[in-house]
């Protein structure tokens, strides 16, 4: 088994997978190399973030090499937040009010922006006040309203599904990059055992829906009355010991042991 891991670069995203990238090495006993053409030999495990990710299961794909991630199809609609919004909503799973190009008048604040293409929650903002800046009004970025609720992420790893965890937020915040990993959010598997059936099948539905083909993490928020709002679909997610995805997976039972064995059969 190689490791396949991201190219050295000044960026915290390079930095978060490169280190995953060894952590994982370390768990399954594997080598580390860095993505090259050709390719090495052997079966490729992909641990980069979602651009890199993207780039190379395109280029892996066009040379006809196998290896164990998200086919890229499947990142090209997950990773724009706008598709995957638009075709989860078409099945009527609730989701943000989310608009793209916003024209004049503004929409009601306050209003969550984000990049339409992105990841790891880097560029999310709550705007407060307005007017809503020009820059937000491009093709670049999508505005959803500001949903209030409980955030959740549960992992999904093919027909398998873990238990919903809750991120546990100060009042009116939001799960930021910072948030997610430099001061890391508490994560607690969520008490609720009706709510967590109705993530865990919510989480299902979409992730067939969506074509997700490895593993994945799935995020909602869940109001107060009741609204379970899809947000996203990570089919690239940190899968390493400490993540939320391997968190959930353990909460259902499923040990580590049996994770490494699913992820890289």
């Amino acid at each position: 088994m190689l490791v396949v891991r991201e190219r050295w670069r000044a960026h915290l995203l390079a930095w978060l997978h490169r280190a995953e990238a060894c952590a994982i090495a370390r768990e399954l006993d594997a080598e580390l190399v860095t993505f090259r053409v050709p390719p090495p030999k052997g079966p490729l495990l992909l641990r980069l973030s979602d651009p890199e990710m993207l780039r190379v299961t395109d280029e892996l794909t066009r040379l006809g090499v196998p290896y164990i991630g998200p086919r890229p199809s499947v990142m090209s609609v997950c990773y724009d937040k706008l598709q995957a919004t638009r075709l989860v909503e078409a099945e009527g799973l609730p989701c943000p009010l989310t608009m793209y190009r916003t024209a004049d008048p503004p929409p009601r604040l306050p209003l969550i922006v984000k990049p339409r293409r992105g990841s790891d929650s880097l560029g999310v903002r709550l705007l407060r006040e307005g007017p809503l800046p020009p820059r937000y009004r491009s093709e670049a970025y999508i505005v959803q309203e500001y949903v209030h609720g409980v955030e959740l992420t549960v992992a999904v790893l093919g027909e398998r599904v873990g238990r919903p965890l809750e991120i546990v937020l100060a009042p009116g915040g939001i799960y930021t990059f910072a948030r997610k990993y430099l001061r890391r959010a508490r994560r607690v598997v969520l008490a609720d055992l009706q709510l967590s059936r109705r993530v865990r099948e919510s989480a299902l539905k979409i992730a067939r829906l969506l074509g997700v083909n490895w593993a994945a993490r799935v995020d909602f928020i869940a109001e107060p009355g009741g609204r379970l709002c899809f947000l996203e679909c990570d089919v690239a997610p940190m899968i390493a010991a400490r993540s939320a995805f391997a968190m959930s997976l353990a909460a259902a039972g499923i040990a580590r042991a049996e994770q490494l064995a699913l992820l890289t059969k």
